[in-house]
């Protein structure tokens, strides 16, 4: 019999997650005949001292549920079933150590993203538990993001969340503390104050805020009532869009070009059209308040138009925000502020390696091992998301 060709099939099959027990054995040695005492290798560093994970368990946990939005009690169940009993209150300790550790990693990685001209900014609500009175109050994760994407920009994209335990414009104010450049904005009243000249931290700084927003007041206007009047806001927005889909990615000075030829004549249009309108519409009816939220904008909605790196909305931070979202859903809250804290600055670096193409486990694990191993600060910039390489 000759071989005349072959069938192949292929089928995918799944290998459950193994767990292993590493056992490092550190002989001791003596010399029968001299008093030079027992010798001993030292024992390796460990992230934890004295505790049962590797680094490469504990960014399996933070991947887990900041990624995959596991509770610490659904990954304790899946433990279980391996024969691993670990209470969720110690993955969640495990968590807190290990973000304490990243903390230097962190606060680089906000540093870099504050020297950049132009970022955006958005917040989200983060439940936690208030001990003592048996429920949870709001905090807020407050998210600040770099995503030059849209324009060619070089510099990597990037974000990080700050917990603040409420919604007062005085914290944006702090984290945005040495930064002076455009910030892309929804229209929450609370960032006002970045605008003025009393800010604090540096001079008042200059507002994008958002189209996606101001489309979003009149599509629901629309969708209730069937308004013709939003109906045509919603075309002449269209309109906008259209001509930012054909620009996009082309250098700044490409899309304000082509902003000012074929834009700023259909936001002029706009803007006779918004007046009219508002004369015409009562400011109490509910056509009438969506008309006064873009007319009490109108100014910084034309950033876009004279700077080409500026987008017309704030849909990169938004898409950022909603793996947040999911985690809140499934987890429910925070067990304290410094769980706040921890789930802040663990989403930041997985979103920011996600973002940049890194895998978080491969990131973190590593990470998280060249800092127990002593890693000098002096080279902190090795380990931001955007630096990593398998090799690093």
């Amino acid at each position: 019999m000759h071989r005349i060709g072959e069938d192949r099939t292929e089928r995918l099959d799944i290998i459950p997650a193994q767990l292993r027990v590493l056992v490092d054995i550190r002989p001791k040695y003596a010399c029968r005949t001299c008093s030079d005492g027992v010798t001993q290798a030292p024992a390796a560093p460990w992230l934890v001292e004295g505790g049962l994970p590797t680094e490469g368990a504990i960014a399996h946990v933070l991947v887990s549920k900041f990624a995959d939005h596991l509770p610490f009690y659904r990954q304790g169940q899946i433990l279980a079933r391996s024969g691993i009993q670990v209470d969720r209150s110690t993955l969640a300790d495990w968590a807190g150590t290990a973000a304490f550790h990243l903390g230097p990693v962190f606060d680089r990685l906000t540093e870099h993203l504050k020297s950049s001209g132009k970022l955006f900014m958005d917040e989200t609500t983060a439940p936690v538990l208030d001990p003592g009175r048996g429920r949870t109050k709001t905090g807020y994760l407050w998210a600040l993001a770099r995503d030059d994407r849209g324009w060619g920009g070089e510099d990597p994209p990037g974000v990080v969340f700050t917990y603040h335990p409420s919604r007062a414009g005085a914290h944006a104010e702090q984290i945005l503390l040495g930064f002076d450049g455009i910030l892309q904005l929804d229209g929450y009243t609370g960032y006002d104050r970045l605008t003025r000249p009393s800010r604090k931290g540096g001079a008042p700084i200059a507002v994008a805020h958002c189209w996606a927003h101001a489309r979003r007041k009149l599509k629901e206007v629309f969708d209730r009532d069937g308004s013709e009047i939003a109906a045509e806001g919603l075309r002449r927005i269209a309109a906008l869009y259209r001509n930012e889909a054909e620009i996009r990615g082309m250098g700044p000075g490409q899309r304000l070009s082509a902003r000012q030829a074929r834009s700023a004549p259909l936001v002029a249009e706009f803007g006779d059209w918004l007046q009219a309108q508002r004369l015409r519409i009562s400011v109490k009816s509910r056509l009438g308040e969506k008309l006064t939220y873009i007319h009490r904008q109108w100014g910084s909605l034309q950033t876009f138009l004279h700077d080409g790196r500026v987008e017309m909305d704030s849909n990169a931070i938004e898409n950022l925000i909603r793996p947040i979202a999911l985690t809140r859903k499934n987890a429910l809250f925070a067990g304290h502020d410094e769980g706040g804290r921890t789930w802040a600055r663990i989403a930041s670096l997985i979103a920011t390696a996600k973002i940049n193409g890194v895998e978080p486990f491969t990131y973190l694990k590593a990470t998280l091992e060249a800092i127990t191993a002593g890693h000098p600060a002096s080279r902190i910039d090795e380990l931001m998301p955007w630096s990593f390489t398998t090799s690093s």
